[in-house]
């Protein structure tokens, strides 16, 4: 696998190739790009016998591994971990084999995280990403406590926010933070309601539509949400995605993993908005949500995109990293 300061890629050891089939000596070639002579023969030798298809990088694991643990002691270690929930340090002397063994055959099997598998089965949750942008996005509503003007308890503390606001916290409300987010590119979109009622819903379809339309994401084919009212019984719902020419589609009841990606979306929207910074009134912090999604969009790495921005997965030009 080549690494960043690779001296050659693919096309520099086609243009290896080219030269020394042009009449330059190998020796000559090799001091030209900065590698070794071995290093020249190598691809040379690799391209003769193979062609074009031997200059692209090989996988490094052996052909062989006879001291691999056998297949029914690994059958033995995936049944403990799916069925008792055990980690490596238990299933290791129960089984009589190290710890560190134990830990290789869950990874090699995805089961070396317990947040990976459906707790009470213990199966091992699948995850997927569409193909292109637009063909799903899902969409959730994240019910988030307002702020008194002049600061809550992160500004004041516990007791000055008493002393601050002596009635109760139903009087301040609650703000419903509306959000989608695409499946293949994890662009995100996100507005502050009031509410989550069916029109409140279906308007947020259509700008979310519409701002994703700004970004390259020209049609949205599905959404996906989950079994609330404004989106199960509701005709207003329904004439928003027939306007857009989408299909809806909803989760199984108490099934969150299947809408994990804007699941995983409110944390952060949690982390590194809501509460990343204690805020002076609710205007404050809603004003603020713009600079956060333009963040997330085009700067912040993303580790399910390789490290990439969002927007990169549209128009295939990476964002500047923050």
């Amino acid at each position: 696998m080549s690494h960043r300061n690779a001296r050659l890629t693919v096309h520099a050891r086609r243009l290896l190739v080219e030269r020394v089939r042009s009449g330059f000596p190998v020796a000559h070639v090799a001091a030209q790009m900065g590698i070794s002579r071995v290093t020249a023969h190598k691809w040379f030798r690799r391209w003769r016998q193979e062609g074009d298809a031997g200059l692209h990088d090989r996988s490094s694991r052996p052909h062989r591994t006879p001291r691999r643990t056998p297949a029914a002691r690994e059958a033995q270690i995936c049944s403990l971990r799916t069925s008792r929930k055990l980690g490596p340090a238990r299933i290791g002397p129960i089984l009589g084999m190290p710890p560190s063994t134990v830990h290789r055959v869950l990874t090699r099997h995805g089961l070396h995280r317990l947040s990976w598998m459906d707790r009470p089965t213990g199966r091992l949750i699948r995850r997927y990403e569409r193909s292109r942008p637009g063909e799903l996005v899902h969409i959730d509503v994240k019910k988030l406590g307002r702020i008194p003007d002049g600061g809550g308890w992160r500004v004041h503390g516990r007791e000055g926010a008493r002393a601050a606001r002596p009635q109760s916290r139903r009087s301040t409300g609650y703000d419903y933070i509306h959000s989608a987010v695409d499946d293949h590119s994890r662009l995100a979109y996100s507005e502050v309601h009031p509410d989550e009622k069916a029109t409140t819903c279906a308007g947020f379809l259509r700008r979310a539509a519409a701002h994703f339309a700004t970004l390259g994401i020209d049609r949205i084919e599905r959404v996906l949400t989950d079994n609330a009212l404004s989106y199960r019984n509701s005709e207003l719902w329904k004439q928003a995605l027939t306007e857009l020419g989408a299909t809806g589609k909803r989760i199984r009841p108490y099934r969150p993993q299947t809408n994990g990606k804007v699941e995983r979306f409110n944390r952060t929207l949690l982390d590194e908005w809501a509460y990343q910074r204690p805020y002076s009134s609710n205007a404050e912090r809603t004003a603020a949500l713009d600079n956060f999604l333009h963040a997330y969009n085009h700067h912040r790495c993303h580790t399910a995109l390789a490290g990439q921005p969002p927007i990169s997965r549209v128009n295939n030009a990476p964002g500047q990293y923050i």
